[in-house]
């Protein structure tokens, strides 16, 4: 009997996956923002065989150069070549808003669920801390930190981790409240179930939906909040290559030599766009009201 019916969860999350994949790949967009994200990565992570320079390497004879066949994003003032400093900086942009995001949500999680699901007086205490961190913009609360702990690429996930962690507990919080009356909880809970099984066994999965939907959103939203902290000079440092420092380091040539500062801005768009995408096509797919 219990094999008969791993087999039957296990098909019916096989089932649901399915599904899923077949809605989100009926949506264009959302397609061609998974595949520009996942080129995104890839390139990223195969930098040192697709890059034809190195991100650090200079050529002083060719300092502001244009798009050229022998640079196609062309040179910045210090003849590094702006295409691989593109590819190298994904490295680091993407890292920090996919690792952030990940320790983020584990913790927002977590807090989350034990919020939703005891309620009283854990719920009051937890839900008060959140509203500290949440009085404070997220993009001002991730400069106050990267500020205080220092600029460097650890600190900026930090600074973004701890920046997001009241969204995703929020909204774990809430699809807690959701199914907590629903009656395979109260099934478990008399039969004496653990309550760390039952939130990790029964209530999170039923309602993950929403948290993945805003874990594909927020990984857009660190991007972006990295890129700004580099900008300021709070985030990745040079030599380093990365799209918001590389924006401050051009931007005094931006009337004269526009490509500097053209490209990893497009680069940013590009990645946002996508992620948003990606976001919106899997909240389509991911809503059992829509049938496709």
């Amino acid at each position: 009997m219990k094999e008969r019916n791993d087999r039957n969860n296990s098909s019916g999350k096989e089932s649901m996956f399915l599904t899923t994949m077949s809605r989100l790949a009926k949506n264009k967009l959302a397609v061609a923002g998974l595949i520009v994200i996942v080129t995104m990565i890839l390139m990223a992570v195969f930098a040192p065989l697709i890059a034809p320079y190195g991100y650090e390497e200079q050529d002083l004879y060719n300092t502001l150069k244009g798009p050229s066949a022998e640079h196609w994003f062309g040179t910045d003032d210090l003849g590094r070549d702006i295409f691989s400093r593109i590819i190298y900086g994904g490295r680091n942009s993407l890292s920090i808003g996919l690792v952030s995001v990940f320790f983020s949500a584990i913790i927002g999680i977590a807090l989350g669920s034990a919020s939703g699901y005891y309620g009283g007086k854990v719920d009051m205490i937890i839900m008060r801390l959140l509203d500290v961190l949440q009085a404070m913009p997220a993009i001002l609360l991730a400069i106050a930190i990267s500020a205080t702990l220092g600029p460097g690429f650890i600190n900026c996930i930090i600074a973004l981790c701890i920046s997001q962690i009241p969204g995703f507990a929020r909204m774990s919080r809430a699809s807690c409240l959701n199914v907590q009356g629903m009656e395979y909880i109260e099934a478990a809970t008399s039969i004496n179930a653990r309550d760390f099984r039952i939130i990790f066994r029964h209530v999170l999965p039923n309602a993950i939906s929403p948290i993945f939907v805003q874990a594909t959103m927020s990984v857009a939203t660190a991007i972006l909040t990295s890129a700004s902290l580099s900008f300021i000079g709070l985030g990745v440092q040079p030599p380093q290559a990365e799209w918001g420092a590389m924006l401050s380091a051009g931007r005094n040539y931006i009337r004269g030599y526009s490509h500097i500062v053209m490209f990893p801005g497009l680069t940013i768009v590009l990645a946002v766009l996508s992620l948003n995408m990606l976001g919106d096509g899997l909240r389509d797919a991911l809503d059992p009201r829509l049938k496709n």
